[in-house]
């Protein structure tokens, strides 16, 4: 049985005092920033579309973040100290099933693990930085193509990124780990063998519709392992199996989606960074 302090785990405690540690750190490292006189020029030119000039003093400073850790096969790293933790390791309370009650996938030994149906984040996001670390069956048996490792990442439930063992299996191109599915292969494959932890980093910025009508298409940057597989890519619309994607006009932020395809395959250290680009 583990130790709890105060009805939460020794651990989760842990978890907390160190982030609280993170977040008092940055913010004290901003403090000290914003007390200094900051250094710059006041008769250089206007930058093109703003009121800044090059290298102006009076240009607003950004957030201090303290960064994350990487992480390794045996245990996953830290996530920076803004993130938005959505699985840990210990429970399931930032996620729901589509009626909106605690999905039955299990929690064991720090992994998540699919259950029955599509689980959905309780927040909802538009656009964000996405960190993500999955890792299919090491048994495969005789299954083959689109039968191994089988999930998904959908972000605003929408726009799907494969998750597949994609090591020595052939499938098509679109529809391999790295791809945005039915969309664009990933530009290398660059999948670990069955049984090991693999990450998605994804920056994904959400479409914009004005009047009912698509103003501007989603796009998405994606590393998985590390290695850029899509760059910049104009998502064509919302994920479809065998048919041409397409924009249906939506709210401007919606569920992070884990698809349950039949496979048992596992997940951990979910975070996302919302990301404000207007500002």
């Amino acid at each position: 049985m583990k130790a709890r302090i105060a009805g939460i785990s020794v651990e989760k405690a842990l978890r907390y005092c160190f982030a609280a540690l993170f977040s008092a750190a940055a913010f004290c490292a901003s403090a000290a920033d914003q007390s200094q006189p900051i250094p710059g020029f006041t008769d250089t030119p206007f930058l093109p579309g703003n009121k800044w000039r090059v290298h102006d003093p009076a240009r607003p400073q950004p957030p201090v973040v303290a960064p994350g850790t990487a992480s390794s096969q045996e245990r996953p790293g830290r996530p920076p100290s803004d993130a938005i933790v959505l699985f840990d390791g210990t429970d399931l309370s930032q996620w729901r099933d589509r009626d909106g009650r605690t999905p039955p996938w299990r929690v064991e030994n720090g992994e998540l693990t699919v259950g029955k149906g599509t689980i959905y984040s309780r927040q909802e996001f538009g656009d964000v930085q996405l960190h993500v670390e999955f890792c299919t069956p090491t048994d495969v048996g005789t299954n083959t193509s689109q039968a191994r490792g089988n999930s998904g990442v959908f972000l605003m439930d929408r726009y799907e990124f494969q998750i597949l063992d994609s090591y020595e299996n052939p499938t098509y191109a679109d529809g391999m780990v790295g791809a945005i599915y039915g969309q664009y292969p990933p530009l290398v494959n660059a999948a670990r063998p069955p049984g090991e932890w693999q990450t998605y980093d994804i920056v994904f910025i959400a479409p914009r519709f004005e009047d009912g009508k698509l103003k501007s298409p989603a796009y998405a940057t994606v590393f998985l392992n590390g290695v850029l597989v899509q760059h910049h890519a104009e998502i064509l619309g919302s994920t479809q199996h065998r048919r041409l994607a397409s924009y249906t006009p939506h709210p401007p932020t919606g569920p992070i989606s884990l698809q349950d395809h039949g496979t048992p395959n596992r997940f951990r250290n979910i975070w996302v960074r919302p990301l404000k680009l207007e500002e």
